[in-house]
């Protein structure tokens, strides 16, 4: 349970980091935000739980094409600000946008036998 708790922390202290770090310098926060530090976390706690190679190359390898259909989202978002849509509809439909794409992957991936 402890372990749990700290994980939690950990991820949430890394969140407000680059949250106040947006404040100041947003492109900084964006780059520290793009790094795959929540994923490389996940793979050592994953590790730890259970270390078997094919079990974390799976793991990995699934990550990779669950980040494809979520990457489209970062470019709508601000296209739709510029043209005048408010920040939460945006937002929210950069999220409906990543869901369908999601879906539209968990369809056609085992058709290419992708591993998700």
């Amino acid at each position: 349970m402890w372990a749990l708790a700290a994980k939690a922390l950990l991820a949430g202290a890394m969140i407000a980091a680059i949250a106040e770090l947006g404040r100041r310098l947003p492109t900084l926060a964006a780059f520290v935000a793009s790094l795959p530090l929540v994923s490389v976390l996940g793979m050592i706690f994953l590790w730890h739980a259970r270390p078997d190679v094919e079990n974390m190359a799976r793991h990995s390898e699934a990550t990779f094409w669950y980040v494809l259909p979520s990457l489209p989202m970062f470019l709508a978002i601000p296209f739709l600000l510029r043209h005048g849509l408010p920040f939460w509809l945006a937002l929210a439909v950069g999220c409906a946008l990543t869901i369908m794409l999601y879906g539209l992957l968990k369809l056609v991936a085992p058709r290419f036998g992708l591993p998700v």
